[in-house]
């Protein structure tokens, strides 16, 4: 019973999420032809090996199966936006006894960054986008100087979270371990940009609100550098309008990730007929992604469509005129599921 719960309230917010969006479809379609009549191109240079990248400003999407750790550079100074699934699980919660990859995040931030965080950003508290944090953030070699961490509320978890999500124990865990080490927790999100380096960091969808889905109450990142946009979507979807709401206020954008790594109920019409990405970045094999998602990013924008899995992680860097993209190529396997 609880398998068909989980798989009902699936299917019921992805069909409401794209319902209330049935009246974009005229407008795709013009936006389609006008795209064919005048031959508008997406971004043409092919994926390269991996280059050079210390003192630039890029954007460095970490293949961690289906999760996301996404670290900012800019300046010799760096960011880490969520940090993976763990490999810890609460022994009543057997649906979480998934492989981690809070060993390869920590290994690659102590590589690429020299273990220096200027700070870190969860953008909600599902294991695949914060179940790591507390691994890296107790690690010795590494500093992290402050937090950006949504405020959550058990009470607002949806009944099928209490059962496949370990919400409250991870974001428990985030906390503890940022007053282990003495990390300040910023949990007023600020309207002002975050700076670091050359990129301008937005909290998007910060604000608060009582829903029973914490996709839904996702904040995701408006990263801006040398006149390029991009948006870092974490899990924001469309249940509640968000992407509707939010899409207005962004723009056009040279670069999205898609939200929920690929998976419908995301990145719905309103969002790409506005944000008309150039280049749309999944934290997924391509194989995983739904091919609705594909077909509305072709229709509506034209996109480069890129998936980490593809290329064992995946840098976007910025440049004068556009974001080139290099190959991490790097493969490691997950961390064998543990109880606790």
């Amino acid at each position: 019973m609880q398998i068909l719960s989980l798989a009902l309230r699936t299917v019921y917010n992805t069909v409401w999420a794209h319902m209330r969006t049935w009246h974009c479809w005229p407008w795709a379609i013009c936006v389609a032809l006008q795209r064919l009549f005048s031959r508008e191109q997406s971004v043409g240079a092919a994926i390269t090996p991996p280059a050079t990248l210390l003192h630039t400003d890029c954007i460095h999407f970490l293949y961690t199966g289906a999760s996301d750790a996404i670290l900012l550079q800019s300046g010799g100074k760096f960011a880490l936006v969520d940090c993976a699934e763990d490999s810890h699980y609460p022994a009543a919660k057997p649906y979480l006894a998934v492989p981690g990859w809070e060993g390869y995040v920590v290994d690659y931030v102590k590589r690429v960054a020299g273990g220096k965080l200027e700070f870190v950003v969860a953008t909600h508290t599902h294991s695949d986008h914060i179940g790591g944090f507390d691994t890296l953030i107790n690690d010795p070699d590494i500093t992290v100087k402050r937090a950006y961490v949504k405020r959550y509320h058990n009470a607002t978890m949806h009944r099928y979270e209490h059962y496949y999500w370990d919400n409250d124990e991870c974001y428990v865990q985030l906390l503890d371990a940022c007053a282990a080490r003495n990390v300040p927790v910023v949990q007023d999100l600020p309207a002002e940009p975050i700076m670091l380096g050359n990129l301008q960091c937005s909290i998007i969808n910060g604000e608060h609100r009582h829903r029973r889905d914490e996709n839904a109450n996702s904040l995701g990142l408006l990263v801006e550098c040398r006149g390029q946009r991009a948006v870092l979507a974490s899990d924001i979807n469309n249940v509640y309008g968000d992407e509707q709401r939010m899409a207005q206020q962004i723009g056009r954008v040279d670069l999205l990730q898609a939200a929920h790594h690929g998976y419908d109920g995301s990145t719905t019409l309103p969002w790409l007929l506005h944000l008309r990405p150039r280049a749309i970045v999944f934290t997924n094999d391509m194989r995983r992604v739904y091919a609705t998602l594909k077909l509305r990013a072709k229709l509506c924008a034209g996109s480069r469509l890129i998936a980490t899995g593809q290329h064992g992680g995946v840098v976007a860097q910025f440049g004068e005129d556009d974001i080139s993209f290099h190959a991490i190529g790097e493969r490691t396997e997950p961390t064998p599921a543990q109880k606790y």
